[in-house]
Parts: structure tokens; sequence; C-alpha cells
């Protein structure tokens, strides 16, 4: 990006902050009968960050009372930092230690059999490094689900996050991608990505009952996933024929869980927050320009789409 490019970039966000400040009092108009409200949070490695950055807009809502959130792999991840309120964590350390060997990348895999780094990143960056405030999720009112395939069955499994210290594993195994990570064992089953099962877990979150759903995609409308590993799928995880299955079906699984999202769009069921464009970042990207764009594109898009979300909640 030119320097003309980014300070017109930052401009515009900047500017929507203003106006979000400028609105504030029809953020207060979110009606106060008693709704519930649930998220769902799409992965997408690094596609993540536009989440991240949309779910940092929704903080300034502060009337805006989400009770429950279903993420999968890097949605999860970045999601936890709604939930303990930390604008821009998520994006700061990404950029922090992107070419840090320690976090993720080739270094890592080669040397661990994990790309993202288990110690480093699960551990020793939210423990010490960028601190991840465990507490303050904890004690706030709004449960925080997390999806993970196992591996026997090929099925996605569900799991309340109540301490993300204390059950970091599974905040591992909703993000292990295929190759790219070990299966992990917790209490005696395996898991890797619950992308894998359920990409977007529109189904499980109509299940908890919210009155309210707010989707947040990180592919804009109309792209679809492409698949053409079919063959090594059948070589690697041979063992698991249920889980090579369902790796075989992603890309139909996906289009199937869209074509239902579209739906429930268009009949004012849900409301989804898409990227405007394709993003053009690496699912391990280390690019911290791109990061930031990536984020930006997310916080900008949310911003935007406040008084939608709004009108919404109101119907």
């Amino acid at each position: 990006m030119d320097k003309i490019g980014f300070y017109e970039f930052n401009f515009t966000i900047i500017l929507n902050k203003i106006i979000v400040k400028i609105k504030k009092i029809s953020y207060n108009n979110i009606r106060g009968v008693k709704m519930k409200i649930g998220l769902v949070l799409e992965g997408g490695g690094m596609r993540g960050l536009f989440s991240a950055g949309v779910l940092d807009a929704l903080l300034e809502l502060k009337e805006l009372s989400v009770n429950g959130i279903v993420g999968v792999s890097s949605g999860a991840l970045f999601g936890v930092n709604y939930v303990s309120k930390q604008k821009e964590r998520a994006v700061r350390y990404n950029k922090k230690y992107a070419d840090d060997k320690r976090y993720m990348g080739l270094h890592s895999w080669i040397t661990t059999g994990n790309a993202v780094n288990k110690d480093f990143a699960f551990y020793e960056l939210p423990c010490k490094l960028d601190v991840f405030d465990n507490e303050t999720f904890k004690k706030a009112k709004t449960d925080f689900y997390v999806v993970m395939t196992n591996v026997e069955s090929g099925k996605p499994e569900y799991v309340l996050i109540e301490d993300a210290f204390a059950q970091m594993e599974y905040l591992r195994a909703t993000s292990a991608l295929p190759f790219a990570s070990k299966i992990i064992e917790i209490n005696g089953k395996k898991y890797l990505d619950g992308g894998i099962s359920d990409s977007i877990p529109i189904d499980f979150c109509e299940s908890l009952g919210y009155d309210k759903i707010i989707a947040v995609l990180t592919r804009p409308e109309g792209t679809y996933k492409e698949d053409k590993l079919g063959f090594l799928y059948k070589l690697v995880y041979r063992k698991y024929p249920n889980l090579v299955n369902s790796l075989l079906n992603m890309a139909t699984d996906y289009e199937k869980v869209l074509a239902k999202i579209k739906d429930l769009e268009n009949k004012g069921k849900i409301f989804v927050v898409r990227p405007p464009e394709v993003l053009k970042i690496g699912r391990l990207e280390k690019n911290r320009d791109k990061i930031q764009k990536v984020y930006d594109t997310g916080l900008n898009t949310g911003l935007k789409e406040l008084d939608n979300i709004v009108k919404y909640l109101n119907k």
C-alpha cells in the first residue's frame, strides 16, 4: 500500500470512529427487552483478523450484551479477546511476533510438528508476553463455545470454555490445521480443526435458542472453498476414514451452510458481516502490513455496520 492509500484508509477508520461517538445516542436505543444474542465466528487462519476488527467495532456498542459466542479455529482464538474486552490485542501480538520463529512457521513445524508453536503461542504469549485477561473472561456473562473435529468420528464437538487458561488445549484443538498440526489428544479423544466438520456453526448456534444471531464471515459473498488435496487427505489420515470423509466433503458442506445463511439473512433472521473483498492474506501470514490491513478492513466494516446491527436487534 502506498503512503497516500495508507493515509486515506486510516482517515476512513478515524472518521468512522468519530461518527460512532456522534451517533452514540442511537446506540443507546437497543431495546430494553430481554433477548438472547449469539455470535458466530468463522475461522480461516489469519483471515480471522477481519473478525477481530469487527469484534473491536462491536465493543463500541456498550449496551450490546452478547449471551453466547460460537467460534471456529482462528475465529475462536481471536474471539476470546471480545469477551475479555481487550481491543486490538489480536492484531498487536500478531504483528509483534510475526517474524519470531518461536511463534509460527516452518521452523516450528519442522522442530515440533506444529506450524503454530504450542508452548510459545498458547502458553508463553498469553500468560506472560501479551497477557490475556482471563479473569475478565471468566467473570463475563457470555458463554463461549469452540468447535473441534473428532478425528475418530469425523464429527464436530462443541465445548464451553469457562476458563481459557485451564482449557487452553481446546483452543489449540479448534485451530489445529490438517497437515500443519499434530493431532491433539484431550481426555483420550483425538481432535483437529473445527472447520473440517463445521466451518460456520450456525446450526449449533440456533440450537442454543438465541433470539438474534450475528454471523461474522471471513470470505466475501460469492466465494467458496476450493480443495485439491484429496489424495493427501487419504494418504496422511488413512487410519481415520471418517475424518477423511469429512475432509473430502468440506467444500460441499461449506456451500450448503452458506446457502442456509443466505436464506436466513434474506428472511431477516440473522445479521451477517462479510469482508467487502477477498482478504489477501496467508493462513500463517508474516507480513505486518497485510496483517494490519486485514484487521483494519474488519474494523472499518464493523464500524460501518453498527447502525444496521442496531436496527436488526431492534426489530
